[in-house]
């Protein structure tokens, strides 16, 4: 008899416990959709660098910013001509994803923003740091972006990779030169 009370019990908290979660997870799924295409414009602007402060994100996006769509492949182009899409791949612990804006000659970076990334704390996650990322503003991609060890830069097309992260440095530089030659092939 006390074994089936206590069955009794587990089934109706069980039963109660996920109607509960099934309906918060009903309540806050349109709010973290929202949150999310909010994150994802913000992005969007920041790469395009269009200046955007939080409560007008939305407005500005939709003023200054045509959605492109190719197949499987969506583009974002501001009106001054740069062109914005999303890249995403394998790193060396784990996935990469960011946006990559280019200028108007569709070869020249503009901005990159890592929006997610599992890397080494400290060595491979520098690949999303504003510091790091800023040593790809107006590089070419002629034919390709090339790493090259730190403080040794000096090409059109030439970026530093991370000390200590050679790894990291790799798997990112193969994943943005694949995705950006994927989706520029996509354009043409």
């Amino acid at each position: 008899m006390k074994a089936l009370k206590i069955f009794i019990f587990v089934l109706v908290m069980g039963t109660v416990s996920g109607a509960m979660l099934v309906g918060i997870s009903a309540f806050t799924s349109p709010l973290i959709q929202k949150n999310e295409e909010f994150r994802l414009k913000s992005a969007i602007l920041d790469v395009l660098e269009i200046p955007h402060e939080k409560p007008t994100v939305v407005k500005i996006f939709d003023e200054q910013v045509k959605i492109i769509k190719k197949g499987n492949y969506t583009f974002y182009n501001a009106t001054d001509g740069s062109l914005a899409f999303e890249f995403r791949g394998p790193g060396l612990w784990g996935p990469v994803v960011g946006i990559i804006s280019l200028e108007k000659d569709l070869k020249t970076i503009r901005k990159i923003k890592v929006t997610y990334q599992e890397e080494t704390p400290g060595l491979g996650s520098r690949i999303a740091e504003s510091n790091y990322l800023k040593q790809f503003k107006s590089k070419e991609f002629s034919p390709r972006l090339v790493f090259v060890p730190e403080g040794k830069a000096s090409g059109k097309n030439q970026v530093d990779a991370i000390t200590g992260a050679t790894g990291s440095s790799k798997a990112f530089e193969k994943l943005i030169n694949e995705n950006v030659q994927k989706y520029l092939a996509v354009l043409k």
